[in-house]
């Protein structure tokens, strides 16, 4: 039996508008402070969406990033595919949880992507060089309860599924 899924259309264009958001500039210490809303995109739809959203997905988002950004090519994408597959090994346990509990698991996915990140850059001799390089982890952390609502609220809207 075939399943009719809906709304793919909402899932790539919550996509484009967290990479546009990653690439805003912002003033000074706000941009320090930039949540990343790519990772947390892709950890919200890999949770709710697993069948759907998965590793190749984040790969090639990463990709996108990566381009985006100016960065090494494949630094994101390497990243965002070990916190997809992070994500969709426990899905079934972290989609139980309040949003205020899966912030801290959230935080440490995104500890795992700046560690990625981390260890890329110093591969290639280009460290942080301040501690404002951990920053998007917590921004994320203290944001994703209210996240998660707005993304569920969009996708009860538009009978996502």
């Amino acid at each position: 039996m075939l399943v009719k899924h809906n709304g793919g259309w909402v899932i790539l264009l919550s996509f484009i508008i967290a990479l546009l958001l990653t690439t805003i500039p912002l003033p000074g210490l706000l941009a320090d402070w930039r949540p990343a809303w790519v990772a947390m995109m892709l950890i919200y739809w890999c949770i709710i969406l697993p069948e759907r959203v998965g590793v190749g997905i984040a790969w090639l988002l990463g990709l996108i990033l990566d381009v985006h950004t100016g960065a090494l090519l494949g630094q994101n994408a390497l990243g965002l595919a070990v916190v997809a597959y992070l994500t969709l090994r426990l899905h079934k346990q972290i989609r139980v949880f309040p949003p205020l509990q899966q912030s801290v698991l959230i935080c440490a996915y995104l500890l795992v992507l700046q560690f990625f990140t981390l260890w890329i850059r110093g591969i290639i001799g280009v460290p942080p060089q301040h501690w404002s390089f951990w920053a998007p982890v917590v921004s994320s952390m203290l944001l994703w309860p209210v996240f998660f609502y707005i993304m569920r609220g969009i996708r009860r809207k538009y009978n996502v599924f």
